[in-house]
């Protein structure tokens, strides 16, 4: 079933995150469907977030999708090279979004090795969000799409992920945004192959999680 509306205007970014372990994500371009379970995910929260792209309200022709309805996808170029996908969430002009970091392969695995130009799969074959997009033929013309629609979406399909097998660390390659960068935002399955990187710090269960709020941080 095709994740409703009101899954994506919740404005707590950690915990749809996390929520979104488990959940399937598809593409239909052209006739072309592809599925791929979500393993991994990072949060940004926004204007008080350092590491957001909207830290401070910052608002471009780029970031404009992040301040969209929840339920709008949000995909940036990174280094000039690689396409990554983010899900909004929340309410209009509150710029929260989920970065997809990782997942496996479902369905529409042969086009995905074409995509990606590798005869087979394997742990790492989308072990990371740039990799995840161009197997799943996600790029920036998807920017602002809405993922209620046919092209790009996210389904449940009742995958359970249990607490204890939830990892939760510190973001991967946010250095510059100083304490924002200990936050621990960033979420996957401990009993999946496909994580994007190694961990950046010791990582905690998610039972054990620190005692901070997300209005605390």
């Amino acid at each position: 079933m095709k994740l409703p509306l009101n899954f994506y205007s919740r404005d707590d970014v950690v915990k749809v995150s996390r929520q979104l372990l488990g959940k399937v994500l598809c593409s239909n371009l052209r006739g072309r469907i592809t599925k791929a379970v979500i393993t991994e995910t990072e949060a940004y929260a926004g204007i008080n977030d350092k590491a957001s792209h909207a830290f401070g309200g910052r608002r471009t022709d780029r970031t404009e999708p992040m301040y969209g309805q929840g339920g709008t996808a949000y995909v940036y170029l990174c280094y000039g090279i690689h396409h990554l996908f983010n899900v909004v969430v929340g309410d209009v002009d509150v710029p929260l979004a989920i970065l997809i970091r990782a997942a496996e392969p479902k369905e529409g695995i042969d086009i995905m090795r074409q995509r990606r130009k590798k005869p087979r799969t394997g742990k790492v074959f989308l072990a990371g969000p740039g990799t995840l997009s161009q197997a799943l033929g996600i790029t920036t013309k998807l920017t602002g799409a809405c993922l209620l629609e046919d092209r790009i979406w996210i389904e449940d399909q009742q995958i359970s992920v249990k607490t204890r097998d939830i990892i939760v660390a510190p973001r991967i390659g946010v250095d510059y945004a100083q304490e924002d960068a200990n936050r621990p935002y960033r979420f996957r399955i401990a009993m999946r192959a496909t994580a994007s990187t190694r961990l950046r710090k010791p990582c905690v269960n998610e039972r054990c999680i620190v005692k901070k709020t997300v209005d605390q941080w």
